[in-house]
C-alpha cells in the first residue's frame, strides 16, 4: 500500500534499507580483499572447480554462476592471473573466514624484532658496566636488537673519546653474541651504536632431541 504522495509505506522502507545495507556490507568485504565474485567476474571463460574440488571444465561465467546459485553457493575467482582464470564454487563468507584465519596464523609465526636500549654514562663504574653488558647479551640471546647509547653532559663533550672507549669496549665484550649493525656515531649529545643478534648465535640454539624408537624401561625402585 502506497502513501498518498505515491511513496512507500513505513513497513516497506526499513526492509529495503536493511537489504541495501547488507548489500553494501557484502560489497565492502569483497572490495577490501580485492576478490571478484559472482557477477563481478569479467573473464569470457573460466576454469571451474566445485565445492568438492572436482573440475567442471572451462565454462562461461554465467553458466558457472548458475550452477553455484543452484547449490546455494558463490562463484569466487581464486586465481585471476591464470589463463583462463580459475574460479571455485564455495561459500564466500566461509572463504573469507578461512583466508583471514590463515593470515592471522602466518602473522603469529613471524618473529617480531624489537630494539632494547641500554644506557651508559661517561662516569659508569665497573659494576654498572658489567650489569648493562649482561643485559645487552641477554637481549641479543633472546633475538632482540640492542641500542647502546651514551649521553654526554656539559663539559663531557670535550672528552668524547671516553664515551667511544666505553661503547667500543661493549662491542668487544659482547663477542659472538651479536654483530654491529651501526658503528658508534654521534647524534647531538648522544653517542650510540646498534647491535643485532649474530646468525651464529641463532644457529647455536639447541634443537629438541628426536624421539628414539625404543626407550629403556624405568628403573624399579
Amino acid at each position: 500500500m502506497r502513501s498518498p504522495a505515491g511513496g512507500e509505506t513505513g513497513h516497506q522502507m526499513p526492509a529495503r534499507t536493511a537489504l541495501w545495507r547488507s548489500t553494501i556490507a557484502f560489497d565492502k568485504r569483497a572490495a577490501k580483499s580485492f576478490i571478484r565474485i559472482n557477477d563481478r567476474i569479467r573473464a569470457r571463460e573460466i576454469r571451474v572447480i566445485d565445492e568438492n574440488g572436482e573440475q567442471l571444465g572451462i565454462l562461461p561465467p554465467f553458466e558457472a554462476l548458475k550452477i553455484a546459485r543452484e547449490r546455494g553457493l558463490d562463484l569466487v575467482e581464486v586465481s585471476p592471473n591464470a589463463v583462463p582464470p580459475v574460479c571455485r564454487i564455495q561459500d564466500y563468507g566461509r572463504f573469507l573466514y578461512e583466508k583471514e584465519k590463515s593470515e592471522r596464523a602466518a602473522r603469529k609465526k613471524q618473529k617480531v624484532i624489537t630494539i632494547k636500549e641500554v644506557k651508559f654514562s661517561v662516569t659508569v663504574d665497573e659494576h654498572d658496566y658489567q650489569t648493562k653488558k649482561n643485559q645487552a647479551v641477554r637481549f641479543l640471546n633472546e633475538g632482540d636488537k640492542v641500542k647502546a647509547s651514551l649521553r654526554f653532559r656539559g663539559r663531557q663533550m670535550a672528552h668524547r673519546e671516553l664515551g667511544y672507549a666505553i661503547i667500543n669496549r661493549l662491542i668487544q665484550d659482547i663477542g659472538e653474541a651479536g654483530i654491529v649493525e651501526f658503528m658508534p656515531r654521534m647524534e647531538g649529545t648522544i653517542l650510540h651504536a646498534i647491535l643485532a643478534p649474530s646468525k651464529k648465535q641463532e644457529s647455536a640454539k639447541p634443537k629438541p632431541a628426536a624421539p628414539t624408537q625404543q626407550q629403556s624401561a624405568p628403573a624399579v625402585q
